[in-house]
């Protein structure tokens, strides 16, 4: 595998770690293994494997919610300060001054994707299990009502 200097190549390294995690991983489909999580058996169970209630996602949505807030109050504490610094070091005739102006710029712009993506975690995991148990009623009565019903008990 090696060439002659005992460098491997990316391409061989990369065969050799995908064999590694191919025998490391192994797949587990509608259950998990025996002892985990109170499984039992480790199979499934022929029921309902997905399970969500409103307050877990709640909690999830308050986290983000708070975690949108620390990050608007804090994620720009040094914001004034860089550009400061890096109007002075261009007006100085510094190349690293552009070059900051691009730190702060990037930072910015990744920290406004970040607060977004916290908004619409929290806007959208506080009302998702109502919406789901909806759903899960509409579709109960309408096999109920419906000869494919049969095929399923």
């Amino acid at each position: 595998m090696a060439d002659s200097g005992g460098v491997v190549s990316f391409e061989e390294e990369w065969a050799v770690e995908r064999a590694a995690a191919a025998t490391r991983v192994g797949m587990r489909v509608n259950g998990l293994p025996a002892g985990q999580a109170g499984s039992g058996s480790g199979g499934g169970s022929g029921g309902a494997d997905l399970a969500v209630r409103q307050d877990h996602l709640g909690a999830v949505g308050h986290a983000a919610y708070e975690l949108n807030g620390r990050l608007a109050k804090d994620g720009n504490h040094a914001r004034t300060d860089t550009s400061d610094a890096a109007t002075g070091l261009s007006r100085n005739a510094f190349r690293t001054g552009s070059a900051l102006t691009t730190v702060q710029e990037t930072w910015a712009s990744q920290l406004r994707t970040l607060l977004d993506a916290c908004a619409h975690i929290s806007n959208h995991l506080d009302h998702s299990a109502a919406a789901h148990a909806r759903d899960d009623e509409e579709i109960k009565a309408a096999l109920a009502v419906s000869k494919i019903n049969e095929y399923f008990t």
